[in-house]
């Protein structure tokens, strides 16, 4: 078995059913402990579970995109309009799953752009713009978040590059550390982040802290972040210290 199908299992058997140990997943898996043992490992460091003794186990907490979608839908706008206007006709834009990029698609229509996106509903936003070079990328559907994940989505994501990439997140820490609790999209994330000419991050007042147990990059893998109210004081110094723009709804607070 590929070690890209044991870690998609081993994912899917800790969000099903809770910590697992090591022996229960090599049964499983038909695999012996030592290569589990390799497996969790490396999981961990790309921040998709937390090894504990004997075993491992993954946080998921996602809302399904239709409930998250109706939420601080005016802070989102605001958002989405500043940075809808950080971008000239011509460039290209990538946009990151959930309801805030969807939110900037929106603001996207009549524009000359291309967009790639792992978005399946700014993918259905904004195809019948004729205007717009629409380029979804590839990869396992995650139904109930409207996205697409995995090596496929990573793989296509290594063949591109955009002058934009506005990023979600699930929380910022007070040093800066974007996170997120959806672990089966961080690495999707990181390899955008690769893609991505400037790195905006899209983040309404709530997501300071926010929540989050998986790193999805430090503030110097930003340029600027966009939101509707002034950061806080520790997280603003942060951004500060790292050379990050940060905007707030028209206006520029570093």
């Amino acid at each position: 078995m590929l070690a890209e199908r044991r870690h998609q299992l081993i994912l899917r058997a800790l969000r099903a059913g809770g910590p697992a140990a090591v022996t229960d997943l090599s049964e499983q898996l038909g695999v012996s402990p030592a290569t589990i043992r390799r497996d969790l490992v490396k999981l961990e460091e790309d921040g998709l579970l937390t090894r504990v003794h004997g075993g491992a186990v993954v946080e998921e907490g996602d809302q399904p995109f239709a409930e998250v979608a109706e939420m601080r839908v005016t802070e989102k706008d605001a958002i989405a309009e500043r940075a809808a206007a950080m971008v000239r006709d011509g460039q290209s834009v990538l946009l990151d799953i959930g309801t805030t990029a969807y939110r900037l698609a929106r603001q996207l229509h009549g524009r000359r752009l291309t967009v790639i996106t792992s978005n399946l509903v700014v993918y259905e936003e904004l195809a019948d713009d004729e205007g717009i070079e629409l380029v979804l990328l590839g990869g396992m559907v995650r139904r109930e978040y409207r996205s697409l994940v995995g090596f496929l989505t990573e793989d296509n994501l290594r063949q591109l590059h955009a002058d934009w990439l506005f990023l979600g997140t699930s929380g910022v820490r007070p040093g800066g550390q974007v996170m997120d609790t959806t672990v089966v999209e961080v690495p999707v994330k990181r390899a955008m982040i690769k893609a991505g000419e400037k790195v905006v991050l899209l983040a309404d007042a709530a997501k300071f802290p926010g929540n989050g147990m998986a790193k999805v990059c430090g503030p110097e893998d930003l340029d600027a972040v966009v939101t509707n109210e002034p950061v806080d004081a520790a997280t603003r110094a942060s951004f500060q210290e790292a050379g990050v723009e940060v905007v707030v709804a028209g206006k520029v607070q570093v």
